[in-house]
């Protein structure tokens, strides 16, 4: 089996994405990233899914984004409740956008992969069902995997490294379907940006939304608790 990094922040679609890479005959090593984030429970969700997928290894990473702020996720600043999807999409990058998150995620991964030997990284991002992130669309990842390849030693001698993003052009739906042929425990997914201290989902901001709406026009039962939904 081949090495291969994956991205896992404890939700559905990195979850996902993990499942994938096994499918696909890697052997996974899972990263996993504490970063100032309102609360520790999507990193509490990410080792259960690393020990419940019998990743070869999981690593949590300690950096802190709440240096530099202006994000719902990493701030004070409330986290907007209430908002119809489209409609937050139509005023521009929302307030949980953190900035530059995944061109820091994806460099301590690029680090890793080279330590491991392997030009496989795997990250859930995707541009259909998402909360209008810049850092999700598939021209900025053909732009991060040409920087991989240029800035790297193993990018110099292989120019083989990739960034696989199994997820990109797929509906929230399709994604619960595919994770579930896979046999993706979504018990263990957590997708709220605003849970109690319990992990019960508030059922409100945009990515609680945008996972109810995808378990619904999947067909499949939600088994995350919610506070309400709307």
């Amino acid at each position: 089996m081949t090495k291969a990094v994956v991205l896992l922040s404890g939700g559905l679609d990195s979850t996902t994405t993990l499942a994938v890479a096994k499918r696909d005959g890697h052997d996974v090593h899972a990263m996993t990233f504490r970063y100032g984030q309102r609360h520790e429970i999507e990193v509490d969700a990410a080792r259960k899914i690393a020990r419940a997928q019998k990743v070869a290894d999981h690593v949590v990473v300690d950096i802190d984004l709440r240096t530099f702020g202006a994000s719902a996720l990493t701030s004070n600043t409330a986290v907007p409740k209430h908002v119809g999807h489209t409609d937050a999409l139509r005023h521009g990058i929302p307030v949980t956008y953190v900035p530059a998150r995944n061109t820091i995620f994806l460099s301590f991964a690029l680090a890793w992969a080279e330590v491991l030997g392997t030009d496989d990284i795997y990250i859930g991002v995707n541009a259909v069902d998402y909360s209008g992130y810049p850092d999700c669309r598939p021209e900025y990842i053909a732009a991060y995997e040409r920087m991989a390849n240029l800035a790297t030693k193993a990018g110099i001698e292989r120019n083989n490294i990739h960034v696989r993003t199994p997820l990109i052009r797929l509906s929230k739906a399709e994604i619960i379907t595919l994770g579930a042929s896979l046999g993706v425990d979504f018990a263990l997914t957590t997708s709220c940006y605003d849970p109690t201290v319990h992990g019960v989902a508030c059922g409100q901001c945009d990515s609680c939304r945008l996972r109810m709406r995808g378990f619904a026009e999947a067909g499949i039962k939600d088994p995350m608790r919610y506070r309400t939904a709307s």
